[in-house]
């Protein structure tokens, strides 16, 4: 790789970092549906009557099972099927946040369950319905400790959001296989270069996480090491 090449590279970085900017309004499209959808699916799994458990399940272990790109490249093509096509950002986020929501169902439901099940009962002895102690009692402190496991899902579906350059999405790896198109030399450095931008994202993120979880610290129901 000569000089001449990482130069180039280097002169193409704002265009990178504009794709990279997609990248990351991606991410917080689809850990945000993740997050929400991920809450009721756990709540339901540990809380809900038999038929719900059992949907919940299914539903954590159907998204879990299908490959990322093939999801993917399913609710892209699907609506355009019934005459409602949608724009490959929009497919990425709702299939990465879809996928997103199975695991993070997954990280909330063991953290309310390791919530002694001693706080549901004097919850309830207080006069709060089990969807007020849910809410209230329980949800709070499950969300201290999954920090910690959502920590590892923010890095995993942070490198999931490059996979929308297969449904047409101008992302930081569109671009960076442009360059490569242009000019074979500049195909190593560039996706170098992006593999840098994305080791610094995501050791922000997860020190920013890991700040947050020490600062929300129940002293005596911290997640075991």
């Amino acid at each position: 790789m000569a000089l001449e090449h990482w130069l180039k590279v280097w002169a193409s970085l704002p265009v990178l970092l504009q794709g990279l900017s997609v990248n990351l309004a991606l991410l917080g499209g689809l850990l945000s549906l993740g997050f929400v959808l991920g809450i009721v699916f756990a709540v339901l799994e540990v809380y809900g009557p038999r038929p719900l458990r059992f949907f919940a399940s299914l539903y954590s272990w159907l998204f879990r099972s299908i490959p990322e790109i093939l999801l993917l490249l399913l609710v892209w093509l699907g609506p355009s099927r019934f005459g409602k096509p949608i724009t490959g950002f929009t497919a990425a986020v709702i299939a990465l946040g879809l996928r997103s929501s199975a695991y993070q169902a997954q990280i909330f439901r063991g953290a309310l369950q390791a919530v002694p099940a001693g706080q549901m009962l004097a919850a309830r002895a207080l006069g709060l319905s089990k969807l007020q102690a849910v809410r209230h009692v329980l949800l709070p402190q499950a969300f201290r400790l999954s920090l910690a496991g959502w920590g590892n899902e923010f890095a995993v579906v942070l490198k999931d959001t490059t996979l929308a350059y297969a449904v047409g999405v101008v992302e930081v790896m569109f671009h960076a296989r442009s360059l490569g198109a242009r000019e074979m030399p500049l195909t190593l450095p560039a996706y170098i270069t992006v593999a840098l931008l994305f080791l610094g994202l995501t050791y922000a993120g997860l020190s920013l996480l890991g700040v947050v979880e020490k600062k929300l610290r129940i002293p005596g129901l911290e997640a075991r090491r």
